[in-house]
């Protein structure tokens, strides 16, 4: 009797279960609406029938090889979700529409993909289980952050897969594709910052605020907390400041990661080693504050543009250009050299630049590791210059003991690094 060794196979058991988990899953949420809105479709037994029957379904078309089964069962829920919808209007679709989408998860299920479905079912609980909360977030977008949104979705799904993959000079070392590919992953980590610090709001303190702003932009947060030096105690901005730092070591991290993956072990000597430097000393002067100190009133400019994301472009081709001629023509030297001026107003595009270069030849590994290292001191040393500017001796203090504990971790982590190779 083949059909009831099918029936028993503990494969076929498993995603069964694992269907009628998924619509129970999917009920739960609805029958605890259903309470609040008693006019609202479905309920904890209907969305588990529903999951069974695309699960049934799917299991039948492919046990028959017959697609039409899993079609004539999709569209038989669909024409009684309509008739019921117009007989008694509900207060919205949602109810019907999750009921076709748990249809289908029950049908993925029988279909080879469990673990697609699982994923799903778990993001569609998540949907309507936050329907208040994504409903308030909706209302508090800005048209300009929608306008933001729109366009790095542009810049990675239009114009990404429009441009050549392969060099466009003689050094090749200008790759559009690449070029862009890290324009919008580097445009990706700001916009997430920029919108956590648009949700978390003020009210989340001046700690969190440089967490999220560190992975927008260091530098501007840092110019931007420096400026409320007047009206905010050294201690928590101090913090603050150097918590933005710790983030950048981090983001440089994991740009190494996607770049230059081998290179991950080696470079969290220095770099995970700056930002642990900067990281202690932001915990202490958090600690030593005694108070979380809310209302940074720090204001981040929307991070993408098209605009700005096509000026880093071009500094990182400029950056790339000059370190692939000058590694061929004058030497190491005058490429570290490329490394302290670069990393002094963006410490992103040498590191992608140094990254790529060991990538492409790993004996340069420790060349990269120098040229990060002086490119994460410059640029620690201007955004030291920028607290200094603003006036507060207390906060300069602190931040500059800081930066000389960062920088001395670094230091001892690219020596650690240097002889391990």
């Amino acid at each position: 009797m083949p059909w009831l060794g099918a029936a028993l196979d503990p494969v076929l058991l498993r995603d069964f279960a694992i269907a009628v988990l998924l619509g129970a899953l999917v009920g739960v949420d609805r029958e605890r609406k259903a309470v609040d809105e008693p006019r609202r479709f479905g309920g904890l037994r209907t969305f588990t029938l529903v999951s069974l029957a695309g699960a049934i379904s799917a299991w039948l078309s492919g046990l028959l090889g017959s697609p039409a089964i899993l079609a004539a069962a999709l569209a038989g829920l669909i024409g009684l979700l309509a008739i019921g919808h117009l007989r008694e209007p509900g207060p919205g679709l949602t109810g019907e529409v999750a009921a076709i989408v748990t249809f289908l998860l029950g049908a993925t299920c029988m279909s080879g993909h469990p673990e697609i479905a699982v994923v799903l079912g778990i993001t569609t609980t998540l949907l309507l289980a936050f329907k208040g909360e994504l409903h308030e977030l909706v209302r508090g977008i800005d048209p300009e952050d929608l306008r933001a949104a729109v366009k790095l979705l542009f810049a990675s799904f239009v114009v990404l897969p429009m441009l050549p993959g392969e060099p466009i000079d003689p050094w090749g070392a200008i790759v559009p594709f690449d070029l862009w590919l890290l324009v919008v992953l580097i445009s990706g980590l700001s916009f997430a910052g920029y919108v956590a610090v648009k949700v978390l709001g003020e009210r989340s303190g001046l700690l969190l605020t440089g967490i999220f702003g560190g992975l927008a932009s260091s530098t501007a947060t840092t110019l931007s907390l420096s400026r409320q030096a007047a009206g905010a105690p050294p201690d928590p901005l101090a913090a603050a400041v150097l918590a933005s730092w710790t983030v950048m070591a981090a983001r440089v991290l994991v740009l190494i990661g996607i770049t230059a993956p081998f290179m991950v072990p080696l470079a969290a000597w220095p770099v995970g080693a700056l930002g642990l430097g900067f990281g202690v000393s932001s915990v202490a002067l958090w600690w030593r504050g005694h108070r979380t100190t809310d209302g940074a009133g720090v204001t981040l400019r929307n991070p993408f543009s098209l605009t700005s994301a096509a000026k880093f472009a071009a500094l990182f081709g400029v950056v790339k250009l000059v370190a692939a001629i000058t590694r061929g023509g004058i030497g190491d030297q005058a490429l570290l050299a490329v490394a302290a001026v670069a990393g002094a107003t963006d410490a992103d595009a040498i590191t992608l630049t140094l990254f790529q270069l060991a990538a492409d030849d790993p004996s340069d590994a420790a060349l990269a590791l120098q040229g990060i290292a002086l490119a994460l001191a410059s640029n620690t040393i201007v955004k030291c210059g920028m607290v200094v500017s603003s006036g507060n001796r207390a906060l300069a203090m602190r931040t500059a003991v800081a930066a000389v504990i960062g920088l001395a971790f670094g230091g001892a982590g690219l020596a650690i690094a240097l002889r391990a190779m």
